[in-house]
């Protein structure tokens, strides 16, 4: 992404392994702004991507992210200016570390403990493997989702996340017998700048099970090159 969804993110939760790293420069990329983060897009790129259940995260965490991300935000835009490398640093923070132990520590429904379920989300992420992107490495955690991909052209990254989303939120409804939102609308994403980035990111996904204390854990893959 850039880093957030069709609607925002709220911080779906950024791995400590490319939390900080550096961002694109503004002649490279397309910024989209749809809600709580912002998403730097470039055609034909890597991406980390992570999307969560609507239920994930406590709505005092993301009211208490929402207030310290715009706060800087609307410093930076009063001064006309493009954020600092800390006040980026400070966004990056914002969906790292604490996020992420939030989702890691099985907050909410965790539906997608649901075998059933969680079928239905990797139906959904290689339905078009090859086709609209190329992936390599998921998981599918009880309450969230990791992927990192290739998005090729043609085809936008929130494109992608709605076909993936909107397919396993109503397969998961079905079977849950409920109504209303199953994913939180924001997502993050983060675009992969080199290979050393790529690779700590496609381990933080397949290990990410493991380090949640999730053994032994079927929804995991990663493309074997």
């Amino acid at each position: 992404m850039s880093s957030s969804d069709p609607s925002d993110e709220r911080s779906a939760g950024v791995p400590p392994a490319v939390a900080g790293a550096s961002r694109p420069r503004f002649s490279e990329i397309t910024i989209r702004d749809r809600g709580r983060l912002p998403h730097w897009e470039r055609e034909n790129a890597i991406y980390f991507i992570t999307f969560r259940l609507a239920d994930s995260l406590p709505q005092s965490v993301l009211d208490k992210i929402d207030s310290e991300r715009n706060s800087i935000l609307s410093l930076a835009r009063r001064q006309s200016r493009e954020l600092t490398p800390s006040e980026n640093e400070h966004l990056n923070h914002l969906s790292t570390v604490r996020i992420q132990q939030y989702l890691d520590a099985g907050i909410g429904s965790c539906s997608l403990r649901h075998a059933e379920i969680a079928a239905a989300v990797t139906t959904s992420l290689t339905f078009f493997d090859e086709k609209r992107y190329r992936l390599f490495a998921w998981c599918v955690m009880p309450n969230h989702v990791h992927v990192v991909a290739r998005i090729f052209p043609s085809h936008g990254l929130s494109e992608i996340l709605h076909t993936w989303k909107s397919f396993s939120a109503k397969e998961a409804n079905r079977i849950l017998r409920t109504r209303g939102s199953f994913w939180q609308k924001e997502y993050y994403d983060h675009l992969v700048r080199d290979e050393a980035e790529f690779e700590r990111a496609v381990k933080y996904v397949v290990e990410n099970p493991r380090k949640a204390n999730l053994h032994p854990w079927p929804w995991v893959w990663k493309r074997e090159q």
